[in-house]
């Protein structure tokens, strides 16, 4: 039963990252009429509201620390990840933003091993680490694109691959509680668009419900709410649970690999020898990484 969770966990979590690898084509439609903190808004108040059609049970929560837990992984998960990642491509390079938030495992990994005295990160991991990181930069950075710092940019890049890691360790702790996943990740979505109204009272959003009722904007918002928000949140969560903060955080790395293939099969963008050889470094180091964590767990 045990191994059979764990393929149910990994499939969850495969599941979640190559959704999450697609939503780029629904973002760049909606950026047409939408800003970014409007396409982040309206994206999680549908996927709210699904939650709540999905399992309207009454989240009970047992102590005020459970709640502190639920409002920190809304916090990081929701309200500063996207914000940060959001605003890191105003100020920098895509290329520069995919590469440096690839490095969200790294820092799970360290999260996991400092806060929740997990595994030690281990020479494997890092080979793995390396290898991946080296195969999404060649990904990313081709073509036209050049190697340029952009200060602010990067540093918003980096804070938003930092809250994600604080984002696992805190749905870890929440999976111990015993919680229904739905009805947790719905808690998280509560907190996430809490911590928005601040942001909305600097940068408010303008509901124009002719752009909405738009058939493509409409379709894509539906996508993005109720696909790449509620569902895929809750089936990273369930993996959390099952698989743990580290395993789940290197299927990070895959996501620009989806992003390609995506843009080959839906834009009909031509895969160069670069990306080719990126995607082969990028899936070694996932599965390098992955694979000490299976040879640790079955020691």
């Amino acid at each position: 039963m045990n191994k059979q969770n764990h393929l149910y966990g990994h499939l969850a979590c495969a599941f979640s990252i190559f959704v999450w690898g697609t939503t780029f084509i629904s973002t760049k439609v909606l950026l047409r009429s939408f800003t970014p903190l409007e396409i982040l808004f309206f994206r999680f108040i549908i996927g709210y509201a699904a939650l709540w059609i999905a399992c309207p049970r009454i989240l009970k929560i047992k102590s005020l620390k459970e709640e502190i837990c639920f409002a920190c992984a809304g916090l990081c998960g929701v309200t500063l990840y996207f914000l940060m990642e959001n605003f890191a491509l105003t100020y920098t390079l895509t290329s520069n933003v995919s590469t440096i938030i690839a490095a969200a495992p790294f820092f799970t990994a360290l999260f996991d091993w400092i806060f929740l005295r997990g595994q030690k990160p281990g020479i494997r991991f890092m080979a793995g680490f390396i290898t991946a990181i080296a195969g999404i930069g060649l990904i990313s950075f081709q073509g036209d694109s050049v190697v340029e710092l952009n200060p602010l940019g990067d540093f918003l890049a980096l804070s938003a691959a930092i809250t994600w890691a604080a984002y696992s360790v805190f749905t870890k702790k929440i999976g111990e509680y015993g919680h229904g996943t739905i009805e947790a990740t719905r808690r998280i979505f509560f907190y996430g668009l809490l911590f928005m109204i601040p942001v909305l009272a600097i940068l408010p959003i303008h509901f124009d419900f002719e752009k909405i009722s738009n058939a493509s904007n409409l379709l894509n918002f539906l996508f993005l709410g109720l696909g790449a928000s509620a569902l895929c949140f809750v089936t990273w969560n369930y993996a959390v649970k099952v698989l743990g903060t580290v395993k789940t955080s290197v299927y990070i790395y895959a996501v620009p690999v989806i992003t390609v293939i995506t843009s080959m099969l839906v834009l009909n963008e031509s895969l160069t020898l670069q990306s080719f050889f990126g995607i082969i470094l990028t899936l070694i180091g996932l599965i390098i990484s992955e694979n000490k964590f299976k040879k640790q767990a079955s020691a």
